[in-house]
């Protein structure tokens, strides 16, 4: 992993890139979620969509599509459109993990109520598909759509693996490539075939996509315990109060005697913590290794999503998606 030649941010220098194109995807997005009869839909939209997130994933769109020789008007939606489905599922997850934070403010659900959430996160789901279709592309609407139910039954199956101290690292790879990568890799993949790329290319931008979800997702999961404070919301052991089962803990599980079984069975599998309990669970993570272990994955997922862009174009962009997938994992350094 070489970070030593990035002085800035690289989704900044990203942004800075595409700021042409990240403005007109902006106005779309304002433009779309206005509601003439409902006035709380463009305010709990503007609350979570407005608060500092970085737009990784239309700007994935956005360099996917240039990167392949785009010149329409139609990333522009194909952006918007990815940024309504995040912040869809984001307003959903809330509800469900009953979560009062997200970037380091209160959540929509928290502020208004749970109706609120659930009922405008489904408007903007309508809403994607709306500004898909305008596209005229039954390919990319195909993309979209599948990406959609993939992401529903990534969240669906993390609720079944919560509080199973039997899961096992493919069903948690299976949980983490339809919740979160499966919304990059389709982010990828719709940017270039809007462009008309060759499969080649396609193919290697969805591989591209798929290892950097993974990647950042794994980055996530090590950060919640082993990362506060890092200014995203979130505090340490939050997914270990919830009872999900992540791969720091699938891997302690796994190297686990009988009393430590016991523990991971009482505090995951049935949700009874004590005092002490998040103190001795990093205790066992550290022991095991499993922290380590953690870190070296998704290194080696960056690495795979770099690898995929060797058949791309060589482009400013190339290169600039190449230190993306870089940043994702200098979190975990």
């Amino acid at each position: 992993m070489d970070t030593k030649h990035i002085s800035r941010a690289p989704h900044d220098v990203l942004a800075e890139y595409l700021r042409d194109d990240l403005s007109e995807v902006n106005k779309l997005i304002r433009a779309r979620m206005a509601s003439e009869h409902a006035p709380r839909i463009p305010e709990v939209t503007a609350h979570l969509i407005e608060s500092g997130g970085k737009r990784i994933r239309p700007m994935l769109v956005l360099a996917a599509s240039h990167l392949c020789g785009y010149h329409g008007p139609y990333h522009h939606h194909l952006a918007a459109t990815v940024e309504f489905i995040h912040t869809a599922t984001l307003l959903h997850d809330d509800v469900v993990d009953e979560s009062a934070q997200r970037r380091g403010r209160a959540t929509a659900n928290l502020l208004w109520d749970n109706k609120s959430s659930v009922l405008v996160g489904d408007y903007l789901f309508a809403r994607a598909f709306q500004l898909m279709v305008e596209c005229g592309s039954m390919r990319v609407l195909d993309i979209l759509a599948n990406a959609s139910a993939t992401i529903a039954e990534g969240e669906v199956l993390q609720l079944t693996t919560a509080q199973n101290i039997d899961t096992t690292e493919d069903q948690y790879l299976r949980v983490i490539r339809g919740k979160t990568a499966a919304l990059f890799s389709a982010a990828t993949e719709a940017g270039a075939v809007i462009a008309a790329a060759p499969d080649p290319q396609v193919q290697a931008l969805v591989a591209y996509g798929d290892a950097l979800g993974i990647s950042f997702q794994i980055v996530d999961d090590y950060l919640d315990y082993g990362g506060a404070g890092d200014g995203i919301g979130k505090n340490i052991g939050d997914d270990f109060r919830e009872g999900k089962v992540t791969l720091p803990v699938i891997r302690a599980i796994a190297a686990a005697d009988g009393d430590e079984r016991a523990f991971w069975a009482r505090t995951i599998g049935r949700g009874n913590q004590r005092e002490g309990d998040l103190d001795h669970a990093l205790e066992l993570l550290e022991r095991h290794g499993t922290m380590q272990a953690t870190r070296a994955q998704a290194i080696a997922w960056s690495q795979r999503a770099k690898d995929a862009l060797d058949p791309l174009p060589d482009h400013p962009l190339r290169q600039m998606l190449r230190d993306l997938a870089d940043y994702v994992v200098a979190r975990v350094n």
